[in-house]
C-alpha cells in the first residue's frame, strides 16, 4: 500500500489510486498473438517517480522491436529468454496521481506527457520526474502521448546530428510516417529547404507539414532526380547506401534510421559501417541511437505551444486493443503516429 504522503497534492489533500489496475502483459518474446489484458497491482513510485494515470499511450516500431524480442540484441537489455518488463510501451499522457517524497517540480493534478521504462500500456505508470514535461494548455492528451519517442529521435536526428542551418536542403524519407512527419516539420521551422519522401496518398500530408517539395516513390526514384541535399534523414532505407550518398552534398550529413537490419544485431553493422566510412570522406555518415532527455522533452512542448509542430495521428484504439494497435504498427506505413487511449 503506498504511503498517502505519495499522494499530496498542491493544496494539502491526497488521492488514493486503486490497489489493481487493468493492463497489458506479455511473458514471452513474439507477435502481439503473445498480449494478454491482465489485472496486476498499481506500482508505486519512488522518492523521484510520480504515478501517472495514463489517459494515451503511443506505440511505434521500438516497441514491436522490444515485443518480438528481435534483432535478438535487444534481449541483452530487456531479458535472454524472456522479457523482463512485463508491461509494453513507452510514450504517456496522463495525469499526476501521487509523487515521491523528492518530487519538487511536479504536483498532483498536473498534466504530464514523456517517457517509462517500465510500461505504458497500462492504467498507471510509474515515471521518473525527469521523464516528464507538463502537456501544453490547448493539447489533447491522445497528441501529447504521439510525442516524446518520435519527435525526440526527429529533433536529435534534425537539430544535434545534422545540425541544420536555415537555407540548406533537406531530404527526409518515411516523411509522413512517425519520425518523419515530426522531421519535417522541426526542419522547417528551422528555415530549412524541406523535400519529403512519401507514397502517392501522403503527398498533400507532407506538403501541409512544410515540404517545400514532395516525392512520390510509387513514381519517382529520388536518387536521379538531379538535386542534392545538406541533410538526409533516411527512415526508410529503401535504397542503397551508395545511391543515397550520390544525392548527399559533398560536406553532407546523411542519417540512416529505420532500425531495420540482421536477424541477430540489427542495424548495429550499418552503424559500425558509416562511422567507418566517414572516416574516409567530408560526407558524414551519421546512424544514432536517440536517447531521451528532459531538455529535449520541454523543447518539444514549447514547439507544441508556439504551433511549430502538431502530432499528425494515424489511428487510435482501445487499450482492449493495443495488440492491434502494435500489429498495425509492425505492418509499416503508419500514417503519422498510433495512439493507445484509456
Amino acid at each position: 500500500m503506498m504511503d498517502l504522503a505519495t499522494r499530496r497534492s498542491a493544496g494539502g489533500g491526497t488521492t488514493i489510486p486503486p490497489e489493481r489496475m487493468r493492463a497489458l502483459i506479455q511473458r514471452r518474446y513474439g507477435r502481439p498473438d503473445v498480449l494478454e489484458s491482465a489485472m496486476i497491482d498499481v506500482p508505486s513510485p519512488g522518492p523521484r517517480e510520480v504515478l501517472v494515470k495514463l489517459q494515451a499511450a503511443s506505440v511505434h516500431p521500438g516497441d514491436v522491436f522490444i515485443m518480438t524480442g528481435r534483432p535478438h540484441i535487444v534481449r541483452l537489455a530487456f531479458g535472454l529468454r524472456r522479457p523482463r518488463r512485463q508491461t509494453p510501451g513507452m510514450d504517456l499522457s496522463g495525469v499526476v496521481e501521487a509523487i515521491g517524497r523528492d518530487i519538487d517540480s511536479l504536483r498532483v493534478g498536473d498534466r504530464v506527457f514523456g517517457w517509462t521504462t517500465t510500461g505504458s500500456l497500462a492504467e498507471y505508470a510509474r515515471v521518473p520526474q525527469d521523464n516528464l514535461a507538463l502537456i501544453p494548455d490547448h493539447l489533447p492528451a491522445d497528441q501529447a502521448a504521439a510525442v516524446p519517442t518520435s519527435a525526440m529521435t526527429a529533433l536529435q536526428a534534425i537539430r544535434d546530428i545534422a545540425k541544420v542551418l536555415p537555407g540548406q536542403t533537406v531530404l527526409v524519407t518515411g516523411a509522413s510516417g512517425g519520425v518523419g512527419s515530426f522531421a519535417v516539420q522541426i526542419a522547417a521551422a528551422l528555415g530549412a529547404d524541406v523535400t519529403g519522401v512519401c507514397s502517392s496518398r501522403n503527398v498533400e500530408l507532407v506538403r501541409s507539414l512544410g515540404a517545400r517539395h514532395v516525392i512520390d516513390y510509387e513514381t519517382t526514384d529520388v536518387t536521379t532526380s538531379g538535386a542534392r541535399y545538406d541533410a538526409i534523414l533516411d527512415n526508410v532505407e529503401a535504397q542503397p547506401l551508395a545511391a543515397m550518398r550520390r544525392i548527399l552534398a559533398p560536406a553532407g550529413t546523411l542519417i540512416p534510421n529505420s532500425g531495420n537490419g540482421g536477424r541477430w544485431i540489427g542495424p548495429l553493422g550499418r552503424i559500425v559501417a558509416g562511422r567507418l566510412r566517414s572516416a574516409l570522406t567530408r560526407q558524414r555518415l551519421r546512424p544514432f541511437t536517440s536517447l531521451g532527455t528532459r531538455d529535449d522533452l520541454l523543447a518539444l512542448a514549447a514547439m507544441l505551444s508556439s504551433g511549430r509542430i502538431t502530432p499528425v495521428i494515424d489511428r487510435t484504439y482501445p487499450l482492449a486493443e493495443a495488440a492491434e494497435a502494435l500489429r498495425h504498427v509492425a505492418a509499416g506505413h503508419t500514417r503519422g503516429k498510433v495512439v493507445v487511449t484509456l
